[in-house]
């Protein structure tokens, strides 16, 4: 529950971000804006950097998750936004998202493994 004092769980808030993209992407369809003919491709790197970020890892995190040089990550995630035109790593996780090269199931089963 929210209200003027109560704000929204911490948890909710990826999700009402979520919400507010599908909610964007419907009123354009509606609206006549044309999509992406083709989508953005990808490297197997730069997905797999994506993947994490969604996960909430910083740089530093996934530099060692997959061991590379957190600039290295850097680089990765910044080509990524680049390829998506992107201008923030939420924007490109949600672009990746609609896109289906990462899926919420990617995002969240790797927590109950652990």
């Amino acid at each position: 529950m929210t209200g003027p004092r109560i704000g929204l769980p911490e948890p909710m808030l990826l999700v009402a971000e979520l919400i507010g993209a599908f909610a964007i992407a419907a009123a354009r369809r509606i609206a006549g804006w044309a999509s992406r003919p083709d989508r953005p491709r990808l490297t197997d790197r730069q997905r797999d950097c994506v993947l994490w970020a969604a996960r909430g890892k910083s740089d530093w995190e996934i530099s060692r998750i997959l061991g590379i040089s957190p600039d290295t990550v850097s680089t990765h995630v910044k080509e990524a936004r680049d390829r998506y035109d992107a201008h923030k790593r939420s924007s490109l996780i949600l672009c990746a998202l609609f896109d289906g090269l990462i899926s919420f199931a990617d995002i969240f089963r790797w927590r109950e493994k652990a």
